[in-house]
């Protein structure tokens, strides 16, 4: 989807991120080759994989699990397609 926003606004004639920041979600390795390169938010996958197996293999085994819902921290991975707003801007609330 951020790819797709990525070109919807450099069609509209606007720059990312000089007039719009965009920032994705999963952290796709074409996420550093994007131009600009897309902040984007990463995702623990091989924890939420261990995991996930491990809920699998104690549901298989008749036993109960930890806890219906698991949090796993993310991470921000900052590229070059996010900018601080401008001074003196408008406050968005």
């Amino acid at each position: 989807m951020a790819f797709g926003v990525h070109e919807a606004i450099r069609r509209r004639g606007l720059r990312v991120p000089d007039d719009v920041s965009v920032v994705g979600f999963d952290d796709l390795p074409e996420a550093r080759w994007a131009s600009p390169p897309l902040t984007t938010v990463r995702q623990p996958l091989v924890e939420m994989g261990r995991l996930a197996a491990r809920t699998v293999l104690r549901l298989a085994q008749g036993e109960g699990i930890d806890s219906p819902r698991v949090e796993l921290a993310t991470e921000l991975v900052v590229r070059d397609s996010t900018a601080a707003p401008p001074t003196g801007s408008p406050d968005p609330s």
